[in-house]
C-alpha cells in the first residue's frame, strides 16, 4: 500500500488554451498541482511513486527543482494512447496492489486518507474506485452500483438513468491483475474502463463513495476553469496569513482576511487587498488597485495602477494595467495594456458555454471572463466577451472586442484599425 502511478502524460486538449505544458505543471500558491498532489502522497507514507509522461519530458524537468521523500521514477509514453496503455508501462515495476491518480489531485492526501480507512474495514486486499456525485455526468465516466459493488462504468453516457450520479475521480487502488484484464480488451480510447468492466465482472471490484462532493474535493481538471475550485480548496486548506521580508507595503494601504505576500514585493499607495489572496515573490501592485475575492499571482506579476481584479489566476511574469479583470485566468508572459475590460456576466444572468474543441460546454459557471495562453500580448482598450478564450503567441491590437475564441500564434485586429 506504499507505491502509486502518477498519470503525467495525455494531450490536454481540452485545457487549452494552457496546454502548452501538461497541466498538472500549472502554477498555484508558487508551485506546479503535481508537487501538491505528492506532498499529499508523501504524508500518507506513500514510499514510491511511477510518473508516466509524454516524450517532452516536461513532468520530469519541473520536479527537479523540487525535492521529496519519495521515491520518483519516470516512464515515457511515447504516443498519447490513452489511460489504460500510460498504466500498462508500469506493469513490470508493480507486483502489489497500488494507487492510480492523476498530477492534478491537490487534495490527494484526503483522497488515499479516506481510501485506506475503506481498506481496513474490509475482509480482504480489495481493488477500488473513488468515486463522488457529479452534476454532469456527460462529462464523466459513470458508476453503476449495487449495495458498493461496481456494476459497470459507462464512460461520458449522453443521458444517465440511474438515481446516482457517481463519477468516476480517476482515483483508484488496483492489483496487478489489472494488467492481464488490460491485454484481454479491445485497444482503443476506451480499453482502460473495458479492463475495468471486465476486472469487476471477474475479480469484484469495489466503489469508495466520497463524503465530499466535486465542489469541496476538486479531484479533476478537465478544462481551465476547473482551476477555481482547485484554487478554492489549497486556500481554504494551505494558505498561509504572511508577510515575507524584504516587502514594501507604502501608507494607506489596506489589507484585509488571510493574504500570503512573497518576498520582494511592493505594493503602492491607496491599494485596498481583500483576502484570502496569494501575492508571490517580487510582484508590483500600483497605486489604487482593488484586490478581491481569491486572487492568486504568481512571481514576478506586476498590477498596474487604478486596477480592479476579482477571482483571478496569473502565471509567472504575466502583468496587466489599468481596467477590469474578472474571473479570469491568464498563462504565464501574457502582457497586457491598459484599459483591459473582461466581461464576466451575461446580459441576461444564465450560465456561460465555452467552445471547446468545436462543441459548447456549459461551464456552469454564472461569473466567468477569459483564459488567455501563455506568452500573448494584448494592447490597450480591449474588451473581451464572457467565456471567450485567447490562445498563446497571439498579438491583440487595441480596442479590439473579442467576441470568439481566437487561435494560438493569431494576429487579431479591428478591420478600421488601420495599417
Amino acid at each position: 500500500m506504499d507505491k502509486a502511478v502518477i498519470l503525467g502524460a495525455g494531450e490536454n486538449s481540452r485545457f487549452w488554451p494552457l496546454n502548452l505544458k501538461h497541466k498538472s505543471l500549472f502554477y498555484l500558491m508558487g508551485k506546479p498541482l503535481i508537487w501538491w498532489t505528492l506532498k499529499g502522497l508523501e504524508k500518507e507514507k506513500i514510499k514510491e511513486v511511477f510518473i508516466v509522461q509524454s516524450p517532452k519530458r516536461d513532468v520530469e524537468e519541473e520536479l527537479r527543482n523540487f525535492k521529496f521523500k519519495l521515491k520518483l521514477y519516470f516512464l515515457i509514453q511515447q504516443k498519447p494512447l490513452g489511460t489504460g496503455n500510460a498504466l500498462y508501462l508500469t506493469k513490470n515495476c508493480l507486483k502489489e496492489p497500488f494507487f492510480v491518480l492523476n498530477g492534478d489531485v491537490v487534495c490527494s492526501q484526503e483522497v488515499i486518507r479516506e481510501m485506506k480507512e475503506f481498506l481496513k474495514k474490509s475482509k480482504r486486499d480489495e481493488s477500488l474506485i473513488f468515486g463522488q456525485e457529479t452534476k454532469t455526468p456527460f462529462l464523466f465516466g459513470m458508476v453503476k452500483e449495487k449495495n458498493g459493488k461496481v456494476l459497470e462504468i459507462v464512460e461520458k453516457p449522453k443521458v444517465w438513468k440511474e438515481k446516482k450520479k457517481i463519477k468516476v475521480s480517476g482515483i483508484y487502488y488496483l492489483n496487478p491483475k489489472i494488467f492481464y484484464y488490460y491485454e484481454k480488451v479491445k485497444k482503443g480510447k476506451t480499453d482502460f474502463e473495458l479492463a475495468l468492466n471486465l476486472y469487476a465482472k471477474k475479480e469484484g471490484l469495489k466503489l469508495v463513495f466520497s463524503k465530499k462532493n466535486e465542489e469541496k474535493l476538486p479531484t479533476f481538471l478537465k478544462y481551465p476553469w476547473h482551476l477555481f475550485k482547485i484554487r478554492d480548496y489549497l486556500f481554504e486548506n494551505f494558505l498561509k496569513e504572511k508577510i515575507e521580508e524584504n516587502v514594501k507595503i507604502s501608507k494607506d494601504v489596506i489589507l484585509e482576511g488571510k493574504i500570503f505576500i512573497g518576498k520582494g514585493t511592493k505594493i503602492f499607495e491607496k491599494t485596498i487587498i481583500k483576502g484570502p489572496c496569494y501575492i508571490g515573490e517580487n510582484c508590483l501592485i500600483g497605486n489604487y488597485t482593488l484586490i478581491r475575492e481569491k486572487c492568486n499571482f504568481e512571481e514576478n506579476c506586476i498590477i498596474g495602477a487604478f486596477c480592479e481584479t476579482k477571482n483571478v489566476i496569473f502565471q509567472k511574469n504575466s502583468t496587466a494595467h489599468s481596467g477590469y479583470l474578472g474571473d479570469t485566468i491568464l498563462g504565464k508572459e501574457v502582457k497586457i495594456g491598459a484599459g483591459i475590460v473582461t466581461s464576466n456576466l451575461r446580459l441576461d444572468r444564465k450560465k456561460i458555454f465555452v467552445e471547446v474543441k468545436g462543441k459548447k460546454i456549459n461551464t456552469n459557471l454564472e461569473h466567468f471572463g477569459t483564459v488567455i495562453g501563455d506568452f500573448t500580448v494584448l494592447g490597450s482598450n480591449i474588451n473581451i466577451m464572457p467565456g471567450k478564450l485567447i490562445g498563446s503567441f497571439c498579438t491583440i491590437y487595441p480596442n479590439s472586442v473579442i467576441i470568439k475564441n481566437v487561435k494560438e500564434k493569431t494576429i487579431f485586429k479591428n478591420e478600421n484599425f488601420g495599417n
